[in-house]
């Protein structure tokens, strides 16, 4: 019973009972989770808003309404609830085979707007199931090496005969039609929107319709317009409708959607199934007979009368006793009867359908170049602004500027510059003329080339300009204490303040870098290894240093900054800045003065002329008897 319904429903059957029943079918057997489409639109393939007084306008849809195929998917699913997910590749179903570069291109579509517009959710899937109904997946994949068809894929002239009414627009550039334009290429956009929308996805320089890749991306992008939010089903409703406002095409669309989503598979590119059935030429063999898929609104007839009904006399007598029915009146003959109008026909209620929006194109999506502004060389001083902020313009195909583009700009590099906030990043939205400066650049107190890079906010275009931060400048260095040597003795520290002032062009010139070197004579081109030095940290010996001018353009060595070292000799203090400016400071080391020694004073001879040989005998007395 499934498979007899399969045929009939791939023979081509075009009311919306029946796809909503198939839908349904499919929705028991193969997606549980899927909402069944609406079937408001009983009356088959016309096109929501068919009917109105006005023309609906020529960028309503991306398609203008051309015809599709209506095939649907068959019963069977290409993984069967319980089959493992991952199908070999070139297994399956032939209605679940997709050629390779068709598929390719759909993956790559996928990739790409989900990297621009993340919210979007937009699945490959959905492009498969739109590609299948509008050329059969690129006539069953016949492109070549590069994604261009064999042979361009043409919808019939939008004259307004069955189809909408829309003039050429692009002299047949595309379409070869200078009358009426058509839908192009695998993904059927008509020439007007494809000229907002048409993208170069492959690369080659050209934005081709006839081409998958570039076709897949303009396809998923104009799917994501107005911020939509593909997976909810409202959103992918007013999507799929916006693509061709048809209730049975959005029904199809998601038929296949959803049976894709189920598992595909890889076939070579020339082997795709080829569908048959499309909406506007139904009738052949036991197909139904053709209707154009633009079926006008009917119009309420006006009241007419009808002859009168002869009236038979009921020749049944009553069963119950009650006098039969008395007959009516006879009319006479020689009066004009008259009767009551009819009724008039109310015609049918017009579904209600979701409105459709013509799609806004992200800023972001329509930039097709990036490029500096000519603002002169970026440098600066270290510590300084730099004078000009790199500035970049946003520019669409045809060169007009772009508004609203976000650009972020980056420092690249080894570099302390930083912009306004100390930041190393910044972003920044393009005014009407397109164009986007960074906020004020600092130059830190490294000096050296660095990159600013400008890029379009989830986009790879870019811009990038060089910057170089250059030390500060002093063409002359002036002594304010005089010119009289600086005098220490060994192992002590000179005790004189030095004052030098840096200038440039006559002018203070404050925050320059100026290097001190102890050096032996005014021509030597290296430092000392002995003699004075400066006091380090830790005690480290340096015969070298680095001094920054202060505001006024001065350096200063208080008193026992510079020590005298343990080498006696004469030294110089060389000071050179960048910009020319140099002095030199003499620097006089001398040995401490000897400390006299004590003398030792001689030894004074004795009194006596002559020396005794030996002391003289003394009695003592004697005590009396």
């Amino acid at each position: 019973m499934a498979a007899q319904l399969g045929r009939r429903l791939r023979k081509g059957a075009t009311s919306g009972a029946v796809v909503a029943a198939a839908v349904a079918a499919l929705a028991a057997s193969q997606a549980p989770e899927m909402i069944p489409p609406p079937t408001d639109n009983a009356g088959g393939d016309r096109a929501i808003g068919t009917g109105d007084a006005t023309t609906p306008p020529s960028d309503g849809s991306a398609t203008g309404d051309s015809p599709y195929f209506t095939e649907l998917p068959p019963l069977n699913t290409p993984n069967k609830p319980g089959a493992p997910t991952h199908l070999p590749v070139i297994t399956g179903p032939a209605e679940a085979g997709i050629p390779a570069s068709v598929l390719a291109a759909y993956k790559r579509a996928e990739a790409s707007v989900r990297s621009t517009d993340p919210g979007c959710n937009l699945p490959w899937q959905l492009l498969a199931g739109i590609g299948k109904v509008e050329s059969g997946q690129a006539r069953g994949g016949g492109v070549d090496a590069n994604g261009t068809t064999l042979s361009p894929i043409l919808g019939p002239a939008l004259n307004g005969v069955g189809f909408a009414n829309i003039s050429d627009t692009d002299g047949g550039a595309y379409d070869g039609d200078k009358i009426h334009d058509r839908a192009v290429g695998p993904m059927q956009f008509i020439p007007s929107t494809w000229a907002t929308w048409g993208q170069d996805a492959n690369g080659d320089g050209k934005k081709d319709p006839n081409n998958i890749y570039d076709a897949a991306q303009a396809a998923g992008l104009y799917l994501c317009a107005n911020d939509r939010n593909l997976a909810l089903k409202a959103d992918l409703d007013r999507a799929v409708l916006s693509y061709n406002r048809s209730t049975e095409y959005l029904n199809t669309v998601l038929s296949w959607f959803e049976y894709y989503k189920r598992g595909t598979h890889q076939v070579p590119d020339g082997t795709g199934v080829l569908p048959v059935d499309r909406s506007d030429n139904r009738g052949r063999g036991n197909r139904p007979a053709s209707t154009p898929p633009y079926s006008p609104l009917p119009t309420t007839p006006a009241p007419t009368t009808s002859a009168p009904k002869p009236v038979t006399p009921d020749p049944k007598p009553s069963e119950t006793g009650v006098p039969p029915k008395t007959p009516p009146a006879t009319t006479d003959p020689g009066k004009t009867p008259t009767t009551p109008p009819t009724k008039p026909t109310v015609p049918p209620t017009k579904p209600t359908v979701p409105p459709t929006t013509n799609p806004t194109v992200p800023p972001a999506a329509r930039v097709a170049r990036l490029t500096t502004v000519a603002t002169g060389a970026l440098t600066a001083t270290t510590g300084n602004a730099f004078g000009k902020a790199p500035t970049v313009a946003a520019l669409d195909a045809s060169g007009a500027p772009v508004t609203g583009v976000s650009i972020k700009f980056e420092i690249v590099g080894s570099t302390d510059a930083r912009f306004a906030g100390a930041r190393t990043t910044a972003t920044v939205t393009t005014g009407s003329s397109g164009l986007a400066a960074s906020p004020a650049l600092q130059a830190g107190q490294k000096v050296g080339p660095f990159t600013v890079r400008a890029t379009v906010v989830n986009r790879t275009l870019a811009a990038e300009f060089t910057a170089t931060v250059t030390a500060r400048q002093a063409d002359t260095l002036t002594r304010l204490d005089g010119d009289a040597a600086l005098a220490a003795t060994t192992g002590t520290g000179f005790t004189q303040q030095l004052r030098v002032k840096a200038t440039d062009k006559g002018a203070l010139a404050p925050g320059v870098l100026v290097t001190g070197a102890v050096v032996t004579s005014k021509t030597a081109t290296d430092a000392s290894t002995e003699g004075p030095y400066f006091k380090g940290e830790a005690g480290a010996t340096a015969r070298t240093k680095v001094f920054t001018t202060d505001a006024d353009g001065l350096i200063t060595l208080a008193p026992g900054d510079l020590l005298a070292g343990d080498k006696a000799g004469t030294f110089f203090l060389k000071l050179t800045a960048p910009g020319g400016g140099s002095t030199f400071v003499e620097l006089t080391v001398a040995a401490p003065e000897p400390t006299p020694e004590p003398s030792t004073p001689e030894p004074t001879p004795s009194t006596s002329d002559a020396p005794t040989d030996s002391p003289e005998a003394t009695s003592s007395p004697s005590p009396s008897a």
